[in-house]
């Protein structure tokens, strides 16, 4: 039996993972031969060999496991719709939120959004909840859709001549992407305006999951501010270019920006605390043998220029990882609010039909072997969180952001909230 599976620790379908190849050959529990099961029958029969090998819990949460099996195969399991309902019954049984079904459309946006990089239009996406219409977030720089001249808040009305009110959000996005060259109409409404129908070519778009601005404070000290939205391909490589350029234009200190990070790939939050840490343990890893591995820095900080990050109950996954890293090292002070509390590490499966499998297949704790999961981590500094708009973040409206620049500028705020 062959398997594709991938390493990553994010239990969001809006983030991903570094992809790893391998071939597992060979399993030791017998099986009915494949003739004498239906199609559906067979896609549940991987999905439970795939966790029977590789869940973290091999009391699979006290059930037994081979029973779970044979009582989901005596359901007809006619059609793939079937087959999908019983193997989510059967991983509920867990009782683990993240080792989960992914359908198709699913795994493909995962993969997608994890890679770093997409054909197609270049749209940020949401639906609006009240309205039904789907709304433009923002455009990615440089793309079709930014040289088309599509703004934030936007409403795309039609897609190809469908009107997105007929298609979920991810059958709108999967409409917008496609082979590079070619075209997509759109039916845009930009604010009080009528309705105007674009043609756009599709291209080749680099997800860059970073924002960085060199910014000065009251006393005219330059401080780096890097927002890092997700842990995908690029990464690291982004957030590394823009250290460089602040290291060349005098940056005195850093804030790090981690809120609403869902995470992403386990690897890309490695190397991240990599270019902030010289020394240390970043993190341990337990397996379901009870095995501990870990990961540490490698002599390879940009910068070790004073930094605060910034958290809140949205930072998760991969941004522990980090925040905990920077905090246990004494790195960086921790401003905000308690983190979301994923301390578990997913690998993804793919199954047969192309849907796929995030499976549960480690625990890790920070460096001081703090295991936080369910509990997140404690920022020094606690700031409660605003209701900002998308604008308003890292901005005077920002009272976390502000909480931040202050510590960097005046250190006894934070022995005074102590």
């Amino acid at each position: 039996m062959t398997l594709k599976f991938l390493t990553c620790i994010n239990g969001f379908f809006s983030i991903g993972l570094s992809f790893i190849l391998v071939l597992v050959l060979g399993l030791c529990v017998s099986m009915p031969a494949a003739h004498a099961l239906s199609e559906g029958q067979r896609l549940l029969n991987e999905a439970w060999r795939i966790v029977d090998r590789a869940y973290v819990d091999d009391t699979f949460n006290q059930h037994n496991w081979w029973q779970v099996r044979q009582q989901a195969l005596k359901q007809p399991l006619g059609d793939r719709e079937a087959a999908y309902a019983a193997i989510q019954t059967m991983l509920a049984s867990l009782d683990d939120p993240f080792t989960r079904l992914l359908r198709p459309d699913q795994y493909r946006s995962l993969q997608t959004s994890t890679s770093g990089e997409l054909t197609g239009v270049g749209l940020q996406i949401a639906l609006d909840a009240a309205t039904g219409e789907l709304e433009v977030i923002a455009p990615i720089e440089g793309s079709p859709a930014e040289q088309a001249g599509i703004q934030p808040r936007d409403r795309i009305l039609e897609i190809d001549g469908i009107p997105t009110t007929q298609l979920t959000l991810d059958e709108a996005a999967q409409r917008m992407r496609g082979i590079v060259g070619s075209a997509v109409k759109l039916t845009i409404k930009h604010v009080e305006n009528p309705p105007t129908e674009l043609s756009l070519v599709r291209g080749r778009i680099i997800l860059n999951p970073v924002v960085a601005e060199l910014r000065s404070t009251m006393q005219g000290s330059p401080i780096g501010y890097i927002r890092l939205n997700q842990f995908n391909a690029n990464a690291t490589a982004e957030l590394a270019h823009a250290l460089a350029r602040f290291e060349k234009q005098g940056a005195d200190a850093y804030i790090l920006d981690l809120r609403n990070n869902p995470g992403g790939l386990l690897q890309a939050g490695i190397e991240v605390a990599r270019l902030w840490l010289d020394t240390g343990t970043i993190v341990y890893t337990v397996n379901r043998q009870g095995i501990e591995g870990s990961f540490a820095a490698m002599g390879s900080a940009l910068t070790h220029d004073p930094l605060v990050v910034l958290v809140n109950q949205g930072t998760a996954s991969a941004s522990e990882i980090l925040a905990g890293a920077l905090q246990d090292n004494g790195r960086a002070q921790l401003v905000g609010e308690t983190t979301f509390g994923k301390g578990l590490i997913q690998s993804l499966f793919e199954l047969p039909d192309g849907a796929g499998l995030a499976v549960t297949v480690a625990k890790y704790e920070t460096p001081l072997h703090h295991d936080i999961h369910r509990l997140g981590i404690r920022p020094d500094l606690r700031v409660p969180l605003e209701s900002l708009t998308r604008e308003q973040i890292g901005t005077d409206a920002d009272s976390q952001y502000q909480a931040a620049v202050e510590l960097l500028t005046n250190p006894a705020v934070l022995a005074g909230a102590a």
